[in-house]
């Protein structure tokens, strides 16, 4: 996992550098265009006004070139009174279409720079034109380019994330699989001589009771490797009685639990709620919500299973009295490996979590957790 994080500040930092260097190299340039292109603004307006002046026997060749070399930057003239009298550089579809345009781009214009002055008779100071001007497309461009950049290079760091995300995942899965099928796979052989012995002390009448102890805790070997050998593996899905099933769960953890705690199922005055589940996975699920209500309760405490029925979906809400998680530990808690245990592999709730999500296509999520006073874990099941 270090490396991938590693990776991930490594990628973040190149970036951030990318999109820094670039703002402050395209906000100079920026600065530096603008400059430019009010000096050509100011040599065009000086050129307009010696036209204006200009006798008919006059060489005006110069100021001629330079009003027509400006093909970029748009340029809107009104004069004192408010009245526009020239525009240069604009659409001139849009002008045909809209009639509002060009005022429209008088104010802009008024926003993006401060006019330039013509004082074409100095006899009378009133006497004047401003030259309002826009961004060239050119500067709009640049001045455009970091967002385009950054929206370039986040959507890169988003898919590099998501494919090392998605490779982590697969690690992950191909890890969970390969442990799963293995531990069912060393059990089996065990399992298969320890049943040999009990049929053996079933034979014999002084060891009745013995071996229907033992042939209990077998069937329970049993059921985690039959638990462990479908990790991987698409499960059948069959009608199950979700009520049945939770009671079930219920007594075998309640027998194995303190008379301090006491446990409640509240179904509603629903006798039975059919759905389709993998009774194996689903009951194995249960019985991680309830052990861990357990330790949270730390010996003494209420736990509540609540089952409720909605139209498209069911919701199996379990709830307990115990220290309850604190706000930063939240995000991690379905994170495999996580545990606050001193002795556990932080695995249970990640599972749980796969088992409801990919196996039945419903939500496993913390409803509610207030320190000191409990939590609420919410299982969605979609009909």
């Amino acid at each position: 996992m270090r490396w991938i994080f590693s990776w991930r500040n490594l990628l973040l930092l190149l970036a951030t550098l990318i999109v820094a260097a670039t703002v402050i190299y395209t906000n100079q340039l920026v600065r530096h265009m603008q400059e430019e292109e009010k000096r050509r603004i100011e040599e065009w307006v000086e050129a307009y006004q010696q036209l204006q002046k200009a006798a008919p026997t006059d060489n005006v060749n110069l100021e001629l070139k330079i009003i027509t070399n400006n093909t970029t930057i748009p340029v809107i003239a009104v004069n004192s009174a408010g009245k526009i009298i020239d525009s240069r550089n604009l659409d001139s579809n849009r002008l045909a279409k809209d009639p509002n345009y060009l005022y429209h781009q008088l104010q802009l214009f008024k926003s993006q720079h401060p006019p330039i002055l013509e004082h074409y008779d100095p006899t009378n100071p009133k006497a004047v034109n401003y030259f309002y001007y826009g961004d060239s497309f050119l500067l709009k461009q640049i001045r455009y380019y970091p967002y385009v950049q950054l929206t370039v290079v986040a959507l890169f760091l988003l898919i590099v994330f998501m494919a090392i995300s998605s490779s982590n995942r697969s690690i992950q899965n191909q890890l969970w699989v390969g442990l799963a099928k293995e531990t069912a796979h060393q059990l089996g052989t065990p399992l298969s001589s320890l049943q040999a012995w009990v049929e053996m002390l079933k034979e014999q009448s002084n060891q009745a009771g013995l071996a229907a102890e033992i042939q209990k805790d077998v069937e329970r070997l049993n059921l985690i490797a039959e638990r462990f050998s479908k990790i991987g593996s698409e499960p059948e899905l069959v009608e199950t009685d979700l009520i049945a099933l939770i009671q079930n769960v219920v007594q075998y953890i309640k027998k194995r639990a303190s008379q301090k705690i006491q446990f409640s199922l509240h179904t509603h005055e629903e006798s039975s709620l059919i759905m389709l589940l993998s009774p194996t996975l689903f009951s194995w699920v249960i019985e991680n919500l309830l052990k861990n209500a357990l330790d949270a309760t730390e010996g003494q405490g209420i736990i509540q299973i609540d089952i409720q029925q909605h139209s498209s979906t069911v919701w199996v809400d379990i709830s307990d009295s115990g220290r309850g998680i604190p706000k930063y530990l939240r995000k991690k808690i379905f994170k495999p490996g996580f545990t606050t245990k001193k002795r556990g592999w932080g695995l249970g709730l990640s599972l749980a979590k796969r088992i409801v999500e990919s196996y039945h296509h419903g939500r496993l999520l913390l409803k509610s957790s207030e320190p000191g006073r409990g939590s609420t874990f919410r299982i969605i099941l979609y009909r």
